[in-house]
């Protein structure tokens, strides 16, 4: 549950904030670290 609602928060956060590649980057950084918060 925990895990599936980091990813949709992630998802969400990727899609509003990627404007540029580099700004996909770090959205796929901050993604995986909220994903590894979660199954912590």
């Amino acid at each position: 549950m925990k895990a599936t609602t980091a990813l949709l928060l992630a998802a969400a956060f990727a899609l509003a904030a990627c404007n540029t590649v580099k700004g996909v980057g770090k959205d796929v950084q901050r993604a995986g670290e909220a994903i590894e918060r979660s199954a912590k």
